[in-house]
C-alpha cells in the first residue's frame, strides 16, 4: 500500500509541480541546495548562482550595462569566453575592453573573424596559427599559390564588418583527436594537423562563429557583434613554426576595436609612433647603429648613444649607492657546471649563444648575472648582522633572440643590464621590496611617466617541475609575501597566472609612453630556490646556518630596451640632464669664433656638454639644424655678446628667452638639471 500511494505522489508531482505541494516544495528546496555554487569576486565577495551559469549572466544579474561591456572573464586565474559555464565554486573577474586580457581575447576572436573572410576570397587557403599579439593579430596562412597584397585590405575589412554585424556566436566544442583528425585531413590542412599530432587526447576544442571552425583551445568574445572597428596593418612573409626548413608563409596582421572612435584614436597614435620610432630617431640623432659584420641585434652605439649610457648609469649608481648597494663586476662567460646548478640549463638553453669548448670544458655567454653575483655572496661569507647585501653590476649578458624577434633596440642579443640582486631574512624581505618599487615610483616621475602597473606573475600548480621550480609551499608563501607588500604599499598591480619565473613570482613593471604605447620597461623577481642550489649560508642570531632569499631588479631593465623606450617617449626632446649634446654655440661669423670656443670650454669645465657650429653658413641655418638635432639650448654670439661677456640664449621649441652671463646661463642649466633629477 505504502508503495502504491507514494508513486503516484512522486509521479504527478514530476508531471505537473502540483500535486503533493510540501513534498514539491522540499524537492525544490533540495535541489537548489545542490545546484548553487558560490562566486568569489575580485573585492573578496561572495554571491550564490545556480551551478553553470556563465560569466555573461552573472554579469546581467549586476548590471545590464556592465554585461553589455563583458568581452571574457577570468575563472580560477584562468581566461575564459564569458559564455563558458561554470559548474562548481569560482573566483570570478569579469573583463572588460579595459582589461589587457579582454583586448586579447578580442583580438584573438578577430584573428578567426579575419579567416572567415579569407575564406571568402581565396578559396582552398589553409590557416597555421592565429594569435594575439600586443596591438592586434595576426594569421600566418598558405595561399596556395594566389596573391594577396595591402590593396585587397579594404575588401577584407568590409567583408569582416559584414560578418560581424551578423552577431554570430563563438561556439566551443570539445572533440576528441580523431575527429580533429579527419575533419582537417578532409580539409587537406596539414597545419592543422601538424598542431594536433601534437595535442593530447581528452584536450582538444574546436571553435565556430559563422562559417569558420577552427582548432583552438580559445578564449572567445560572446559574438562577432561587439567587433565594430577593423583595420589589417601589414603583410609580413613567416616560416612555419619559426623554421626557415619549413615552407613560407604569409602573415597578415590586423587590428580591431569595440568603438569607431578607438581606431581613430589609435590610426592618430600611430601615425605619431611613426614619428617617434626609436630607429628613425635613432640614426637621425646618431645614437646607435647595426653592422652587418658585427651581427644582428648586436648595437653599437655612437657618442651620442654612449653619453645617453654614462648619464642613465651615474643616475642609478647615485640611486644604488643612497640605497646601501654595493657596486661588483663579473666576467661575460662562464663554465657550463654554474648555469646547470643556477638551473638556466635546461631552462634558458634555447636563448642562449651555443656553448665554446676549451680544454675539455664548456663555457656559455653570460646570459644572466646572478649566478656570479651568487658566487660573489658566498664569497663574502656573511652573519645576519651584515644582512641585507645588496649587490649592483652593469653586467652585459648576451641572449640568443631569434632573428624573426629582433626590432631595433627592444629585442636584441647583448643587453647590457640595471641589475642587482638583494639577500635578506625573511623579516627583512617586506623592506626590501617595498624599497626597490619606491626605487621605481621615483624614477617614474624623473622620466614624467604617468601610467604605470606593477604585473605580478604567479605560479601554476600543474606545471611545478616542468616549468616551475617543484616546490609548492614555498611558491605560495613567497607569493603571499609579494602579495602583500603591493597591498600594503598601495601600488596599482594586476594578478597574472602563469607568468612567473622559474625560480620564484615576479613582477614586471608595465609603463605607457606619452603617447599611450604600452613597454615592459623592468623586472622584480623573487628568488626561494637558486640561493639553496648554491649552498649560499649566512649564520642566523642562534649561530645557525641558515638560507638567504634573494631579490632580482633592473628598475632600468636594460640600457638597449629603455632607451629605445626613452627615444620615443621624449621624441627625441631629451630632458637636459640626458640630452647628448645639451648645448649649440652658434656664432654669427667667423670673426666670433674664438669666444664661441671659450664659451664651449667655460660650459665643459662646469660639467656641460655642448659643441660650437663653426661652419661657413648663415645664423637662420645654424638655429634651425640646431632644432632638428633636438638641442636644447642654442647660445648665439655676436659682437654684442663677444664684447659683453654674455650669450643670447634661445630654447628648443621655444625660441629666445633673453641674454645671460655665461656664469648665469651655468647655473640656469644646472638648476634645471637637479629639479629633473629631483636633487633640489
Amino acid at each position: 500500500m505504502y508503495e502504491a500511494r507514494s508513486r503516484p505522489c512522486f509521479f504527478y508531482w514530476y508531471q505537473s509541480k502540483t500535486f503533493c505541494p510540501i513534498l514539491s516544495i522540499f524537492a525544490t528546496l533540495l535541489t537548489s541546495i545542490h545546484s548553487m555554487i558560490k562566486i568569489t569576486f575580485p573585492d573578496q565577495k561572495i554571491r550564490e548562482y545556480p551551478e553553470g551559469s556563465t560569466a555573461l549572466e552573472i554579469a546581467k544579474s549586476i548590471s545590464e550595462g556592465l554585461a553589455r561591456n563583458v568581452i571574457s572573464a577570468k575563472v580560477n586565474g584562468e581566461v575564459w569566453d564569458a559564455t563558458r559555464p561554470i559548474k562548481s565554486d569560482a573566483t570570478l573577474q569579469l573583463l572588460t575592453w579595459d582589461d589587457k586580457e579582454a583586448k586579447s581575447t578580442m583580438w584573438h576572436s578577430s584573428a578567426h573573424l579575419m579567416a572567415e573572410a579569407l575564406e571568402f576570397f581565396y578559396p582552398g587557403i589553409k590557416f597555421g596559427i592565429g594569435p594575439p599579439v600586443d596591438n592586434g593579430f595576426y594569421y600566418d596562412v598558405d595561399l596556395g599559390g594566389q596573391s594577396i597584397s595591402s590593396d585587397d585590405f579594404k575588401k577584407i575589412e568590409d567583408k569582416m564588418l559584414e560578418l560581424a554585424k551578423q552577431g554570430n556566436k563563438y561556439v566551443r566544442t570539445e572533440v576528441s583527436k580523431k575527429e580533429a583528425l579527419d575533419y582537417f585531413s578532409k580539409k587537406g590542412d596539414e597545419y592543422k594537423l601538424d598542431l594536433i599530432n601534437e595535442l593530447e587526447d581528452g584536450q582538444i576544442t574546436f571553435y565556430q562563429q559563422g562559417n569558420f571552425t577552427d582548432l583552438c583551445k580559445g578564449p572567445h568574445i560572446p559574438d562577432t557583434s561587439i567587433i565594430k572597428a577593423v583595420k589589417l596593418t601589414n603583410i609580413a612573409g613567416a616560416y612555419w613554426r619559426g623554421d626557415e626548413k619549413n615552407k613560407q608563409l604569409t602573415r597578415i596582421y590586423g587590428i580591431t576595436f569595440p568603438k569607431k572612435s578607438q581606431l581613430d584614436e589609435y590610426l592618430v597614435m600611430i601615425e605619431e609612433a611613426k614619428k617617434r620610432d626609436h630607429r628613425k630617431i635613432g640614426k637621425e640623432m646618431e645614437i646607435f647603429t647595426f653592422d652587418d659584420d658585427v651581427g644582428p641585434g648586436l648595437p653599437l652605439w655612437l657618442p651620442n648613444g654612449a653619453v645617453l649610457i654614462e648619464q642613465l648609469e651615474k643616475l642609478a649608481k647615485r640611486s644604488e649607492q643612497n640605497a646601501g648597494y654595493m657596486r661588483v663586476r663579473t666576467p661575460h662567460i662562464a663554465k657550463e657546471s654554474m648555469y646547470q646548478t643556477s638551473g638556466h640549463l635546461p631552462y634558458y638553453e634555447d636563448s642562449m649563444y651555443p656553448p665554446m669548448v676549451l680544454e675539455g670544458e664548456k663555457y656559455y655567454l653570460k646570459a644572466m648575472n646572478c649566478p656570479h653575483h651568487h658566487k660573489i655572496f658566498k664569497e663574502l661569507n656573511p652573519s645576519y648582522r651584515d644582512l641585507p647585501i645588496r649587490l649592483a653590476e652593469y653586467g652585459t649578458c648576451y641572449r640568443y633572440e631569434q632573428s624573426g624577434e629582433l626590432f631595433g633596440l627592444m629585442r636584441v642579443r647583448s643587453l647590457q643590464m640595471n641589475d642587482a640582486h638583494i639577500y635578506c631574512t625573511k623579516e627583512q624581505f617586506a623592506d626590501e621590496f617595498r624599497a626597490v618599487n619606491e626605487m621605481y615610483l621615483n624614477y617614474f616621475k624623473i622620466f614624467n611617466i604617468e601610467k604605470y602597473v606593477m604585473r605580478f606573475s604567479t605560479h601554476e600548480p600543474k606545471k611545478l617541475g616542468v616549468k616551475y621550480v617543484n616546490e609548492p609551499a614555498l611558491w605560495l608563501e613567497t607569493e603571499d609575501m609579494v602579495r602583500k607588500v603591493l597591498i600594503d604599499s598601495k601600488i596599482p598591480y594586476v594578478e597574472v597566472p602563469d607568468e612567473g619565473a622559474f625560480y620564484g613570482p615576479k613582477i614586471d613593471v608595465q609603463v605607457w609612453s606619452a603617447i599611450g604605447r604600452e613597454f615592459t620597461l623592468a623586472t622584480n623577481q623573487v628568488d626561494f630556490a637558486v640561493p639553496a642550489r648554491f649552498g649560499l649560508e649566512y649564520r642566523n642570531s642562534a649561530n645557525q646556518m641558515e638560507t638567504p632569499i634573494c631579490i632580482h631588479r633592473a628598475p632600468l631593465g636594460t640600457h638597449e630596451r629603455f632607451i629605445g623606450f626613452l627615444i620615443e617617449h621624449f621624441a627625441g626632446n631629451f630632458p637636459i640632464w640626458l640630452a647628448p649634446k645639451q648645448v649649440a654655440i652658434l656664432p654669427i661669423s667667423e670673426k666670433f669664433n674664438d669666444y664661441a670656443k671659450k664659451v664651449l670650454q667655460s660650459l665643459i669645465n662646469s660639467d656641460i656638454r655642448g659643441l660650437v657650429d663653426l661652419r661657413d653658413e648663415k645664423i637662420g641655418k645654424k638655429i634651425r639644424d640646431a632644432e632638428i638635432k633636438k638641442l636644447p639650448y642654442m647660445l648665439i654670439i655676436g659682437e654684442k655678446e663677444s664684447n659683453e661677456g654674455s650669450v643670447s640664449v634661445r630654447k628648443h621649441g621655444q625660441g629666445d628667452v633673453g641674454s645671460f652671463s655665461i656664469a648665469q646661463f651655468t647655473q640656469m642649466i644646472q638648476d634645471e638639471i637637479n629639479k629633473q633629477l629631483n636633487l633640489n
